[in-house]
């Protein structure tokens, strides 16, 4: 599995297809990052690229705005980081430094993962966006994911998401991520229905790992405990 055939899973449209290389002075300039953050960017990303604008006019599917959000546009975006970088901290400065929201397609050469956080108005200053939440983050295994990966990449197709908004249109990416925790929890995949259904599977995927991350820590203590 790589970044390739995530990509060709979603099955865009060559009218939304842009395949533009990004510099990574972009993220430096727009990301808010710190010095480590910077020193992060320059060692750790090979190579960044810009799939895709999803807009109403290459998608056919209507732009959402309301009080807190404005999705217009979609991008998605392919990033090469190094087997050793700190993937996750480099697909949160991507999301933060491009305004619109992003589906990110990430390739750490072992590891094959997809990452999508939503935004919305600044309070503190108008006509900036910031992250709503830390976002979903969904690694692709093809060992682990055998039983269920082929119906995770059919769930993944555009054709597949709701077309109700663009709003809609990336929560049902978001779902589907979501789904692909889940089955590694519960060794079924399928994704949610939208609204309540769906709200509770990503409440309770995050109470899972924010359980499984305090037992590790404990049990890290544990081993180190003398007594």
């Amino acid at each position: 599995m790589n970044a390739d055939a995530l990509v060709d899973a979603l099955g865009i449209p060559a009218a939304a297809r842009l395949n533009r290389r990004v510099p990574k002075k972009l993220l430096l300039e727009n990301g808010g990052p710190t010095a480590a953050d910077k020193r992060l960017i320059g060692t750790g990303i090979e190579t960044i690229t810009w799939v895709a604008a999803l807009k109403p006019g290459t998608v056919g599917v209507p732009a959402f705005v309301d009080e807190e959000r404005e999705y217009l546009e979609i991008a998605v975006i392919a990033m090469a980081v190094r087997e050793d970088a700190k993937a996750t901290r480099l697909a949160a400065l991507v999301h933060r430094a491009i305004p619109y929201p992003v589906l990110l397609v990430l390739d750490g050469g072992r590891q094959v993962a997809l990452s999508a956080a939503h935004k919305r108005r600044s309070l503190a200053e108008a006509g900036k966006v910031v992250l709503e939440d830390e976002g979903t983050w969904a690694t692709v295994d093809e060992v682990a994911d055998q039983s269920w990966l082929d119906e995770f990449l059919a769930a993944l197709a555009l054709a597949r998401q709701p077309r109700i908004s663009m709003f809609a249109l990336y929560q049902g990416w978001i779902d589907t991520l979501v789904a692909l925790v889940a089955a590694r929890i519960t060794g079924n995949f399928s994704v949610a229905a939208s609204g309540s259904p769906a709200a509770e599977r990503r409440s309770a995927t995050a109470a899972y790992d924010r359980t499984q991350t305090e037992i590790d820590r404990i049990h890290r203590l544990a081993v180190r405990e003398t007594q």
